[in-house]
């Protein structure tokens, strides 16, 4: 049990290391697309914000919690952190016994994250419109975004192997 621990942790550091990452390839993206698919995001996001900080919004609501505004950046951005740990830990458990779980040097992964969070769950849960009223650079993004996760985990927790063994 302790090394099943120790893999968990191992991979929620590398999950939270993997949501730096995707942070500046995205915002590299963003800082060098088209101005229009910019809006037309901004249009497509429920209430002008990114699904993290609408989940915050949503959990804040529902038990009746009111923030400040430096509330609401840290609840958003604690949720964006939140969704790299949590699948990052249990990529960090199940990597050695799903078979092909770390196929691609985590590309697999993130591509199902992508799939999975971006285009399935968060429309379906309302932290986000469906995938048709985002422009094509989005889902660009969003892909490169969770491929940087995915192979950031995966890379962060192959070091960490080398530093503690399971």
């Amino acid at each position: 049990m302790a090394s099943a621990w120790k893999e968990i942790v191992k991979g929620a550091v590398a999950g939270a290391a993997s949501v730096w990452m995707m942070d500046r390839v995205t915002w590299y993206m963003y800082n060098h697309e088209d101005r229009e698919a910019y809006k037309q995001e901004k249009k497509a996001q429920k209430g002008g914000k990114y699904v993290a900080f609408v989940a915050a919004d949503k959990i804040a609501n529902a038990i009746g919690a009111r923030r400040t505004d430096k509330q609401k950046y840290v609840s958003g951005k604690t949720i964006h952190y939140l969704l790299g740990i949590m699948p990052g830990a249990l990529y960090g458990l199940l990597r050695h016994k799903v078979d092909g779980l770390d196929k691609g040097r985590g590309l697999l992964y993130g591509l199902g994250l992508f799939l999975v969070m971006d285009e399935l769950v968060a429309p379906l849960t309302g932290l986000s419109s469906g995938p048709l009223a985002y422009p094509w650079q989005a889902h660009a993004r969003g892909l490169a975004g969770h491929l940087t996760v995915g192979a950031t985990t995966d890379a962060a927790v192959r070091a960490l192997d080398k530093v503690v063994p399971a």
